[in-house]
């Protein structure tokens, strides 16, 4: 078996909108985290995952509107696999206080994904 997608983020100019929508139109439940200043959406299934939406306040290139992380063992692995087959690592290693640690990639179709290594992992 493969590595699983773990985590979807929105990126959005005015999350608050974003989160009301999805809350109404779907029924997520939506926890903004204002330390982060990030909207927790948590997945309610069983074979749902959850995610989150947010307002990028980086400057320069921004990856697209939606990000999808992949659960991997290695961060620094899995970055050596990606630029391996093809790929580009757009953002080094980052730390998620008490949750992980994830990377950004581009594939060789220019779209950009995340690699999550949760922090109970070994």
């Amino acid at each position: 078996m493969g590595n699983a997608v773990v985590h979807f983020e929105l990126n959005s100019k005015q999350p608050e909108r974003l989160s009301a929508f999805y809350e109404k139109a779907f029924g997520w439940k939506v926890q903004h985290i204002p330390q982060f200043d990030y909207r927790m959406v948590e997945a309610a299934r069983e074979r749902a995952i959850g995610g989150g939406i947010l307002s990028p306040k980086y400057t320069g290139r921004w990856p697209g509107d939606t990000l999808l992380y992949i659960e991997v063992e290695d961060l620094a692995a899995a970055g050596r696999n990606v630029v391996g087959a093809g790929g580009k690592l757009l953002l080094q290693e980052q730390e998620v206080p008490g949750m992980g640690w994830f990377t950004l990639f581009e594939d060789p179709d220019g779209r950009t994904m995340g690699l999550w290594k949760s922090q109970g992992a070994a």
